[in-house]
């Protein structure tokens, strides 16, 4: 992966283990923008879905690692953002062929279902692994005429 920018935020869910991702990330070298939140203070996900999407879509980041308790709410909230391909994933297999495959540009966990050690794990895999294109960008068209129809 080219050193592109990254959109990291949570909600109080998964506010430790972004702390992980962010310490992982830093290790790597790898730019990113923390969209929050920033204490384990109850807080609302789509709020901070929203602002790391957006950088997303602007193309201020390249992708967004997004995290709650289980991923799914955050992943729900950020899939409504045009052009965002936001997936839940809870393992290794998901994480990287969702890229391959689907051109996922938000990677979505949740902090009370994988610990550390699988969610760096995934990172990686998200970030290091291209999209294949050629039958899959086919779907990826779709995907998006989808969106512009029920927009």
């Amino acid at each position: 992966m080219t050193n592109e920018k990254i959109a990291v935020a949570c909600d109080h869910g998964g506010f430790r283990l972004k702390g992980e991702i962010i310490a992982h990330l830093e290790e790597r070298g790898i730019e990113y923008e923390d969209f929050g939140t920033f204490s384990e203070e109850s807080c609302d996900y789509p709020d901070f879905a929203e602002a790391a999407c957006l950088a997303v879509k602007d193309g201020r980041c390249a992708k967004a690692i997004l995290i709650c308790g289980t991923g799914i709410g955050i992943s729900i909230a950020a899939n409504k953002i045009p052009g965002i391909r936001a997936a839940c994933c809870s393992d290794t297999f998901s994480a990287r062929f969702t890229r391959m495959h689907n051109d996922a540009n938000a990677l979505c966990f949740g902090g009370r279902v994988v610990g550390p050690g699988l969610a760096v794990d995934m990172v990686d895999l998200f970030l290091d692994t291209e999209f294949e294109g050629g039958r899959h960008q086919k779907r990826i068209d779709k995907i998006t005429a989808l969106e512009e129809k029920y927009r």
